[in-house]
């Protein structure tokens, strides 16, 4: 993990999964006592990138099979994390894992995600809000570690993976190495 990095930064694309139509993928991640806000604008060729058409507000399994952002945030003690995914249809999921890819449940959430998305020929928008109330042990937690990501499918349906950081090998944002930013509640 690596604390030096700013709340404001940029995703790299898997080498080995870079794909051809997003030209940077921008991200910048916020923690209050009561929320975590992470922003994510993606600069490319909108026009060969797949982006499911909006279904309003609503939980749904599957979204990282298709253009989404992810966020993983963890506390400091322990292996348990969550996964939350942001899709721009304003569809979202969330995922408890008791240890790395193992003892997934669904958490309860006080509230939905908050999701705002803007789009245009070259630019696409969301910025989403997790609250944390009721999400052991985020909620209570001095700093929290996150790894911020995204999942971009092309227009011939070929996925490329964005990460603060990738681990060797193939993508794997869930990886102990893909948390790299730490947080402090502002």
């Amino acid at each position: 993990m690596n604390a030096q990095l700013p709340s404001r930064s940029w995703l790299l694309a898997h080498p080995d999964a870079a794909g051809e139509w997003v030209w940077s993928i921008g991200v910048e991640a916020q923690l209050t006592a009561a929320a975590l806000t992470c922003r994510y604008a993606l600069r490319g060729d909108l026009a060969h990138v797949r982006v499911m058409a909006a279904t309003g507000a609503q939980r749904a399994d599957g979204l990282w099979r298709h253009t989404c952002f992810e966020a993983f945030v963890a506390s400091p003690h322990g292996p348990g994390y969550y996964e939350f995914n942001f899709s721009p249809s304003l569809s979202w999921a969330a995922y408890r894992f008791a240890d790395y890819r193992a003892g997934m449940s669904a958490p309860s959430l006080t509230r939905a995600p908050e999701l705002q998305v803007r789009r245009t020929a070259a630019a696409l928008d969301l910025t989403a809000t997790v609250q944390l109330a009721g999400l052991a042990p985020l909620e209570s937690a001095a700093a929290l570690r996150i790894a911020l990501a995204a999942v971009i499918e092309e227009d011939d349906g070929r996925l490329s993976y964005w990460a603060l950081r990738h681990p060797s090998g193939n993508p794997d944002f869930h990886h102990p190495e893909s948390f790299a930013l730490e947080l402090r509640p502002a």
